[in-house]
C-alpha cells in the first residue's frame, strides 16, 4: 500500500511539476502545444493496450475476451456520458468550449471539469495496475501517465492564464489535477483488491477510458495544421518509449 500511495504522489506530482515549468515557459506555441499533445498520446496508447488490455485478456480465463471487450466499451462509455452531462472547457491545445450546458460557469469551473474528467479515470488506470498485485504493471502504467503529465501539465496553464485566471487560481487548478490523479489511484487500488474477480474488466475498463480520451480529445484537437508529419513522429516516440520500458521490465 505504500508503495502505491507513493506512486499516487509521483504521478499527481508530475502535473504540477509540469504546470511550474509552465508558468516559467509561458509563451508555448501551437506548434510545440501539439507534439506535447501527440507525444502524450502515444504514451497513453500504449500504456491502455500494453499495461491494461493485454494482461486483462490474460487474466480473463473462462470468456477472457468477452470480458475485455466489454470493458473497453463500459470504460468508453462511461468517459462518454461524462463528456455529455459534465460541461467543462478543452484543456488541450485550442481550449475549445463545449457547447453544452455551459451557461453561467466560471472559466475556471470548466478548466477544473475538464481536469476531472480527463485525469480520474487516469489515476484509476494507475490504481488498476497495483490492483493485481502485479507491481511491474502497477510501475509501468504510472509511469507512462506520469511521463506524459509533466507536458501536459506544461501546456494548460498558457491557455488558463490567457482566457484571464488570476496566476494563484491556475496554481490551484494545477494542484488539484494532481489531487484527482491521487484520489482515482487509491479508487482503482482498492476497487480491484476488494476482489480480484473483478480484476480482468477492471483493467480492460481502465483501457477503455484511456483510449477514449486519446481517440476523442487528444488526437482531433492535435490534426488542425500543417504540422501531421511532426506530431505523428511524436505520437510514435511515446509509443515506443512504453515498449522500452515493459521491455526493460519483461
Amino acid at each position: 500500500m505504500k508503495l502505491v500511495l507513493l506512486t499516487a504522489l509521483g504521478v499527481g506530482g508530475a502535473t504540477v511539476v509540469g504546470s511550474v515549468l509552465g508558468f516559467i515557459f509561458k509563451r508555448i506555441t501551437h506548434k510545440f502545444s501539439e507534439l506535447v499533445v501527440s507525444f502524450a498520446a502515444g504514451i497513453m496508447l500504449a500504456a491502455a493496450v500494453i499495461g491494461l488490455i493485454l494482461p486483462s485478456l490474460e487474466y480473463g480465463r473462462k470468456f477472457s475476451l468477452l470480458i475485455t471487450i466489454s470493458g473497453v466499451f463500459a470504460g468508453a462509455l462511461f468517459l462518454n456520458v461524462l463528456d455529455r452531462i459534465v460541461p467543462h472547457l478543452h484543456k488541450f491545445v485550442g481550449s475549445e468550449i463545449e457547447p453544452h450546458n455551459n451557461r453561467g460557469l466560471s472559466r475556471v469551473l470548466l478548466f477544473v471539469s475538464a481536469i476531472a474528467i480527463h485525469n480520474l479515470p487516469e489515476g484509476i488506470a494507475a490504481g488498476v495496475g497495483f490492483g493485481g498485485g502485479d507491481i511491474s504493471r502497477g510501475l509501468l502504467i504510472s509511469f507512462g501517465i506520469a511521463l506524459q503529465n509533466i507536458p501536459e501539465g506544461m501546456i494548460i496553464i498558457s491557455p488558463m492564464l490567457s482566457a484571464g485566471v488570476s496566476p494563484r487560481k491556475t496554481f490551484l487548478c494545477a494542484l488539484f489535477t494532481g489531487f484527482i490523479e491521487v484520489v482515482g489511484t487509491v479508487i482503482g487500488y482498492f476497487a480491484v483488491s476488494i476482489s480480484n474477480a473483478i480484476l480482468p474488466f477492471a483493467l480492460a475498463f481502465a483501457g477503455g477510458t484511456m483510449l477514449y480520451i486519446v481517440s476523442d480529445e487528444m488526437i482531433p484537437e492535435i490534426h488542425t495544421r500543417n504540422n501531421q508529419r511532426g506530431i505523428t513522429y511524436a505520437l510514435l516516440i511515446g509509443f515506443c518509449i512504453i515498449l522500452i520500458f515493459e521491455n526493460s521490465f519483461a
